[in-house]
């Protein structure tokens, strides 16, 4: 758990809530590798929950216990009547309006998708993550008083460099799948360790000693691709390369 991110919250927050709301973001996104994308695993209804009691807290004052029932339309409608001057419009109304989302997706994901051969699991489950990932770096940002690029930094060195395929030995991530060639090797490596990046001598390290030899040459044509980037820190995973990692499912065991 990201240390930073707890920090910000439970400076303004309950700190059982916080955790339970950490808890269950974690646990989706884990999910979400491990399953397969399979919506049932993921679903977020739990992190939806504890995030509209942090809602409730910071904007009505108190919040609903967590062995309580909570009444998700009645808090939204509280939130929206909150005066504009004294919360955000996060607060009041685009967090709970997006939560609603998760919730519609969940109960009627059978009835929603025509024939169409694509596999609505895999739309509905990525659209429920994104909206998790969303809503708690909206949740850090304004806790955290940073700007919306921060926070979700922040969020995304928290969340999606966990993947059952890669294992840490200290220092060392280790990638378990056996199949992957040179250049998805080193994507999930750099996806792994997210916008902090690693240096050259370090991944050298980190690939299997076969693909030391070229591995000046695979970065290069990673660069030329868009799918890294070379700073003064090292190589960082662009947009383009994570996409590439979570469409081919590099993080997953085939």
């Amino acid at each position: 758990m990201n240390s930073e991110i707890r920090e910000s919250l439970v400076a303004h927050h309950n700190t059982q809530l916080v955790d339970e709301l950490l808890t269950a973001y974690e646990e989706s996104k884990r999910n979400y590798y491990e399953g397969g994308h399979r919506l049932s695993a993921v679903e977020g209804g739990r992190f939806c929950e504890a995030a509209y009691r942090l809602l409730e807290e910071r904007a009505l004052g108190k919040f609903t216990p967590l062995d309580g029932i909570l009444n998700t339309p009645k808090v939204a409608q509280q939130l929206a009547h909150v005066p504009a001057n004294s919360q955000p419009p996060s607060v009041r109304l685009h967090i709970s309006r997006a939560l609603r989302v998760v919730y519609d997706i969940r109960n009627n994901r059978d009835a929603a998708h025509l024939a169409d051969g694509i596999d609505p699991n895999i739309q509905d489950a990525t659209l429920v993550i994104s909206i998790l990932n969303w809503v708690l770096a909206e949740l850090v940002r304004i806790c955290h008083s940073v700007s919306a690029d921060v926070a979700q930094r922040m969020v995304d060195e928290l969340s999606t460099r966990k993947a059952p395929v890669i294992q840490e030995f200290g220092d060392f991530p280790r990638i378990l799948r056996t199949d992957l060639r040179a250049s998805d090797y080193v994507l999930s490596l750099l996806y792994h360790v997210g916008t902090k990046g690693v240096s050259y001598e370090k991944l050298e390290t980190w690939v299997r000693p076969p693909m030391r030899k070229n591995l000046r040459r695979t970065l290069s044509r990673l660069d030329e691709k868009a799918l890294v980037h070379e700073a003064t820190q090292g190589y960082i995973i662009t947009m383009t390369g994570k996409a590439w990692v979570e469409d081919k499912r590099l993080l997953q065991f085939p």
